[in-house]
């Protein structure tokens, strides 16, 4: 029987069983320091899955955000247009080379960038000739952008895309994978994403000559010479043959995750779709969410409770959950910066952050974890409850 006090965590990482194959081979190899085989086929069948020219393992999704803009020479005194709706990581890289960040606002079907706040931007930017040297496009929890509106927009003014693809490994849009869009796509291995290397990134382009040159950014810009010459800057970036290996193992199992934290969010939507004053995000028609997490907005005018208060409940039973992220363009570190809301009257990113709550979306998360979370939420909401075995006939069907 499930402890009631047990910790259910937001989103912990979910082992296949197979990363120590790929570990027992780096160590049989001594192969342990950044690069090896492990790296080099993680990033071909990377690139194979989500159908681009080229890859590149590196040690986060940041670094792999702060390679691309250093690949497009964003500088300092450049503005760099990026989504507001986003964590933090999104938009430091913009910080690191000395440019302004412009955020701009959600639109409520994905709740990622707004086309229509996107082309504000970009006629404030083209008239004053200040326009930006890339755009950062977030596909929040797994759900891709309207990005045949925002491709359309940034083609016209001949702005390069960056996909911050961190939480969509495994989505697609109209048929394409999430970060193969762009100029450039980045991936996150974080411990809590679909799929984990512990920590670790990979940025991906259809331009291989591209890639070529920030594989050599990354390993410290080390020049061809029979002696350690440096001709400019570099980083520190790359992946090791370990976690490579973990990375290996863990694609393999991608879309069963997919499925997994799919029927997820069908089970949450199920038992709660008819709560009055609970709405989920939505999925864009042509697309698949991988559905890293489960996001739910609460309205307190018709439930009479508030974010807090429900975020507290779970947490005294020791169930975590989280707020949806902080718009950037309130966060103290961006004090000033320019923000472009999706209309004149709305500003979507911050509604969102007044409703939303991420909840536990673990692929490992059993049934009877997840009816937990479900039944406490309904208790609070004074809706009535699941029976135990009513929900577990659902859980079957």
């Amino acid at each position: 029987m499930t402890n009631e006090k047990e910790r259910i965590h937001l989103s912990l990482a979910h082992m296949s069983g197979n990363e120590q194959k790929y570990i027992n081979d780096a160590f049989d190899m001594n192969w342990v320091a950044p690069l090896g085989p492990n790296v080099d086929a993680f990033e071909k069948e990377i690139a194979a899955y989500v159908g681009v020219n080229a890859a590149l393992a590196v040690s986060s999704g940041t670094a792999a955000i702060h390679l691309a803009l250093q690949l497009l020479n964003v500088g300092p005194g450049d503005r760099v247009f990026c989504s507001t709706f986003t964590f933090v990581a999104s938009a430091n890289p913009i910080l690191y080379q000395g440019a302004k960040p412009v955020f701009i606002d959600s639109e409520p079907d994905t709740w990622n960038m707004s086309p229509q706040a996107l082309e504000r931007a970009l006629i404030d930017a083209a008239s004053g000739g200040t326009l930006p040297k890339a755009v950062i496009v977030v596909h929040l929890y797994g759900q891709s952008a309207k990005m045949d509106e925002i491709l359309h927009l940034c083609d016209q003014y001949d702005v390069p895309v960056i996909e911050d693809a961190a939480e969509s490994l495994g989505s697609t849009y109209k048929g394409k994978a999430s970060g193969s869009m762009g100029k450039y796509g980045i991936y996150s291995f974080n411990g809590n994403k679909i799929i984990t290397t512990s920590g670790g990134g990979m940025l991906v382009s259809n331009d291989v000559d591209e890639i070529k040159k920030a594989r050599f950014l990354a390993t410290q810009a080390k020049d061809q010479a029979p002696f350690y010459q440096h001709s400019q800057m570099g980083f520190n970036y790359r992946m090791s043959n370990i976690l490579a290996g973990i990375g290996r193992a863990q694609l393999e199992v991608l879309e069963d995750r997919v499925s997994a934290r799919r029927a997820i969010f069908h089970r949450y939507l199920e038992h709660m779709f008819d709560v009055p004053g609970i709405s989920f995000m939505k999925e864009l028609e042509y697309t698949r969410s991988n559905r890293w997490l489960t996001t739910l907005l609460i309205e307190e005018n018709v439930t009479g409770i508030t974010v807090e208060k429900l975020l507290g409940k779970l947490e005294e039973e020791n169930i975590e959950a989280r707020h949806v992220w902080k718009p950037l363009h309130l966060q103290p570190l961006f004090n000033g910066t320019s923000y472009y809301p999706h209309s004149e009257k709305l500003s979507v990113s911050e509604e969102l952050f007044n409703k939303g709550i991420c909840l536990p979306s673990g692929s490992g998360m059993t049934v009877d974890q997840q009816m937990r979370v479900i039944n406490l939420i309904l208790k609070v909401l004074n809706f009535k409850s699941i029976p135990d075995e009513f929900s577990k006939a659902l859980s079957i069907m």
